[in-house]
């Protein structure tokens, strides 16, 4: 069924201040930084001079896969840490200024986040789930902050220790980590047999695995998600598949859920966080579905 977009409005240390001409003006706790954003194609509520004077920087984009952060007021640090608390859930993340614009966290995830810890908890013990192209690992320290035995999985070696840092910083343990290109993986699993009673999946747009693995989304996910609802507990079990594509329809997402789940089992729609000035910036669609006999 499809259901109105959302976005977290509980986040203490993040704010979406403003959004506009291709950017965004964001408060990471106290760095206030100004970030390309592809989706942005309107102007700012704010004048320019009003986002000089609250950004500590700005990413200058340096071709098309990487740029440069310039410091206004003071230098830019290095790295420092965020906290995501709610009802549920402490989590730590350490955030850092990338050279391809990211810091280390999505704070559109966060209602996602909060979806995986009730799932895991409504499971019971033993709940086993496996979080695939998992970047810095917000969703599997929500999964295992609840209590499930984690599997995290991503193609990039630094990006899998930088996740296990977020790990250290949440006072969690023994998640399971993997280097692996998530497609193959993801076979393997389905000729062992291997069941899980959650998968996440965040799959780019374009990525290598760490062999030169190629990833297309729009070629690749059709077969990946038919191997991903193999590998589903048949009895009970919970997914949360996003994409960010740009012009990515979350109706596609329904067609991949809906032949699989009654019309109250799954939900898709937009990811989206509203901005300080009041814009609405739309950052991906998602699908979550839901099965216990």
């Amino acid at each position: 069924m499809q259901i109105p977009a959302y976005h977290p409005t509980h986040w203490q240390e993040y704010e979406l201040l403003d959004c506009g001409n291709f950017e965004k003006l964001e408060r990471f706790g106290e760095l206030v930084l100004i970030r390309p954003e592809p989706q942005a194609l309107w102007q700012p509520v704010w004048p320019e001079s009003e986002w000089k004077k609250m950004a500590h920087g700005r990413f200058e984009q340096q071709g098309s896969n990487s740029g440069r952060w310039v410091a206004f007021k003071k230098q830019l640090p290095e790295n420092w840490q965020l906290s995501y608390k709610s009802r549920h859930l402490d989590l730590r993340f350490r955030l850092a200024l990338t050279a391809f614009k990211h810091v280390g966290v999505f704070p559109e995830q966060a209602d996602n986040w909060e979806y995986i810890y009730r799932q895991v908890r409504a499971l019971g013990k033993d709940a086993r789930v496996l979080n695939l192209f998992a970047y810095t690992g917000g969703a599997s320290l929500a999964a295992k902050q609840a209590g499930a035995d984690v599997i995290h999985l991503d193609s990039v070696k630094q990006v899998v220790s930088w996740s296990r840092q977020n790990m250290e910083l949440s006072n969690l343990k023994d998640i399971r980590w993997l280097v692996e290109d998530a497609r193959k993986f993801v076979q393997r699993e389905v000729k062992r047999g291997r069941t899980y009673h959650g998968i996440m999946l965040d799959p780019p747009a374009y990525g290598l695995g760490p062999n030169g693995e190629r990833w297309k989304l729009e070629e690749q996910l059709g077969p990946m998600m038919d191997d991903v609802f193999q590998l589903l507990d048949p009895e009970k079990h919970f997914l949360v598949l996003n994409a960010y594509s740009v012009g990515l329809s979350s109706l596609i997402l329904q067609n991949f859920l809906a032949p699989r789940y009654k019309a109250d089992q799954f939900e898709t729609g937009e990811l989206f966080l509203e901005a300080r000035s009041g814009m609405k910036l739309p950052l991906g669609v998602f699908g979550r579905a839901e099965h216990k006999r």
